[in-house]
């Protein structure tokens, strides 16, 4: 194999596993429901007031 051939391969393949990696996030990010997000939200207000 060359080494051009070689490179594409290693990039395709970071392609898709940066790809992976974002629609894993997506799925984590949509798990949650509008009341937990508040939740979160306010303990993060809360934390930070003074």
């Amino acid at each position: 194999m060359r080494w051009w051939k070689v490179a594409g391969l290693a990039a395709f393949v970071g392609v898709a596993a940066t790809g992976v990696v974002i629609a894993r996030a997506e799925r984590r990010r949509r798990a949650y429901t509008p009341e937990e997000i508040r939740t979160k939200l306010r303990e993060r207000a809360a934390e930070t007031a003074p």
